[in-house]
């Protein structure tokens, strides 16, 4: 069976729940080949292997923190070269987009970003993707090279299936360009406790009709009870009210959670964009006319400030 590379997404050896996920759609396809890069790649193995891994792929080297993506890529395209894969998965978030049309560009291959699923098919992998906002699906395959296609997450389900995961040393030789822009500064995100927004599997969004920053802090408990994300639609960010990092829609981010809560969000195309994949879709606004009512699976017509506090507090009674 041809082998896919899958690019790992990790923390210190922490494996990021996309790269599970990944290696759950390349057996699809093939034997999943795992290429972890940086501190802590080694220690990465054990969880890759778990789930798929007939092999993985480490190198580490000060180049891989000190300079933006272009080391990743160089040691993406030493994997290609070694391995010959039938396709190349890298995780869709902004990094995994730019190493992977990077690599592209470098093997001279089509690409495929922000698939929702990955199937087998006579001439090689199939993609499916959702657009105009997910009102629609298509499903697309690379006709030039070795496909090289990025993932959204919560796109499939984790599914362990222990495999070898023998662990190999990456030879990567850096080209001139993976110097060519270095970090000069960190700054440590500050912790909220709750998952990361695009990979979470419940996130609760509020928008204009939450009517002030003062008022978030019910769009929260309600998150906190879930154990959910917290979004926010762009009027909700343009007013200062929540951070630009919480934006979810076409100028903030996608996500494909499996269940999404607008709370006193109107539902504008822009903010469809980034929720519309979501599995299962509730909606909260007092107004019975909003676009939003057209998408969701559920729907209540009410004051968020009555409702919400209330779905928080039997979410609570539930639980405990």
């Amino acid at each position: 069976m041809a082998e896919v590379l899958v690019y790992v997404a990790h923390a210190d050896g922490a494996v990021r729940k996309p790269t599970l996920e990944l290696l759950t759609l390349a057996r699809r396809i093939g034997e999943p080949v795992a290429v972890a890069l940086g501190p802590g790649a080694e220690a990465t193995a054990p969880a890759l292997a778990e789930h798929g891994a007939v092999k993985v792929l480490t190198a580490d080297a000060p180049e891989f923190a000190d300079y933006l993506v272009v080391p990743k890529v160089d040691a993406l395209q030493a994997a290609y070269e070694a391995v010959s894969p039938a396709a190349v998965l890298v995780p869709s978030s902004a990094e995994g987009k730019e190493i992977a049309a990077r690599l592209a560009v470098r093997i001279g291959s089509g690409i495929i970003t922000d698939a929702v699923d990955i199937e087998a098919g006579d001439e090689g992998p199939v993609a499916t993707q959702a657009a105009f906002a997910a009102s629609y699906t298509t499903k697309s395959r690379v006709s030039k090279g070795t496909p090289v296609i990025t993932v959204k997450p919560n796109s499939a389900a984790v599914e362990a299936a222990p495999a070898a995961g023998a662990v190999e040393a990456l030879a990567v030789s850096f080209s001139e360009k993976a110097t060519g822009t270095k970090v000069v500064a960190r700054t440590p995100r500050e912790s909220t406790g709750r998952p990361e927004l695009t990979e979470a599997a419940i996130v609760v969004s509020g928008g204009r009709g939450v009517n002030g920053a003062e008022n978030f802090h019910i769009i929260e408990a309600l998150a906190d009870s879930l154990g959910a994300a917290v979004g926010a639609s762009r009027a909700a960010v343009d007013a200062g009210w929540y951070p630009h990092s919480n934006q979810v829609g076409q100028t903030g981010k996608s996500v494909s959670p499996q269940l999404y809560i607008a709370s006193g969000i109107s539902g504008a195309i822009q903010h469809r964009a980034g929720m519309q994949t979501s599995k299962t879709i509730v909606a909260i606004n007092k107004d019975a006319e909003a676009p939003i009512f057209d998408l969701v699976d559920y729907g209540v017509v009410g004051d968020l400030f009555e409702v919400v506090p209330q779905l928080t507090a039997e979410v609570q009674s539930r639980k405990g």
